[in-house]
């Protein structure tokens, strides 16, 4: 795929999110109503999540390219597909609802398993944020980075406990906390996404989940790598999870 199709493509999928930022901001109290998935307890779908995943998929679906979607899964499957978008239309769910805190709408392309480009509309700030590796990384017009701490005793890391993630021992507990506790701060904001952005644009300095589902990170990932970035990730115990880590620096803070 050519860079004058990659930047056409980045600009479909910019204008969806704020395409769909809009709608979920002019919307009335409606969005707002929600269940818990009979499959996970822990799980909230909200009635927003629909609406933006389908103004999302019907604006993507138009390029033929296989998409990953939280709540749709996998549509227009290609098993030898090259690319593929990855999309969350509403990470935070939870936070959405209540009023708690971050959350935002999610688009990436990914080749194979690396992404090429992420976009993340930020909804409490109203600000879209977008990069790669080969882009840069902007909030809005503005570039961002990474921040140049070089010391986890100076540094802050975000993290969380995925709905899916389950401590089955002592040793878990033990080898998670010997990850995060050489950090200053930490912070589990509700999002995963907008913990990314916080990385790339170098209010913390790392970022850590394990079995975190790959639409909940893939444009993240994308961003903080186009801010000067480094991440990695494994597959995770659960199907399309991921264990990631992704800091400002390989050589001092990938976890």
């Amino acid at each position: 795929m050519n860079s004058i199709k990659i930047y056409d493509l980045l600009k479909l999928a910019k204008n969806l999110a704020k395409d769909a930022g809009a709608t979920l901001l002019d919307a009335n109290l409606d969005l707002r109503k929600f269940h818990f998935d009979p499959k996970n307890i822990k799980e909230v779908k909200s009635l927003a999540d629909e609406v933006l995943d389908r103004i999302i998929f019907m604006g993507l679906m138009p390029t033929k390219i296989p998409i990953l979607s939280e709540e749709s899964g996998l549509m227009q499957d290609q098993p030898e597909a090259e690319f593929r978008w990855i999309v969350d239309p509403l990470d935070g769910t939870f936070n959405f609802i209540k009023g708690l805190g971050a959350c935002a709408i999610s688009i990436a392309l990914w080749e194979k398993k690396r992404p090429i480009f992420g976009v993340i509309y930020d909804i409490q700030g109203e600000i879209l944020y977008w990069g790669g590796a080969n882009i840069g990384s902007f909030s809005g017009d503005d570039e961002i980075q990474v921040s140049n701490t070089s010391n986890k005793n100076e540094a802050s890391v975000c993290t969380g406990f995925p709905a899916r993630l389950e401590m089955k021992s002592d040793r878990d507990i033990l080898v998670y906390w010997e990850q995060i506790k050489p950090f200053s701060k930490i912070r589990m904001l509700g999002s995963a996404a907008i913990s990314l952005v916080n990385v790339a644009k170098g209010c913390s300095e790392a970022y850590m989940e394990k079995n975190i589902m790959i639409w909940d990170v893939a444009a993240g990932l994308a961003i903080v790598e186009g801010a000067g970035g480094v991440f990695t990730h494994t597959s995770g115990t659960i199907p399309f999870s991921l264990d990631v880590s992704a800091a400002n620096k390989a050589s001092m803070l990938a976890i």
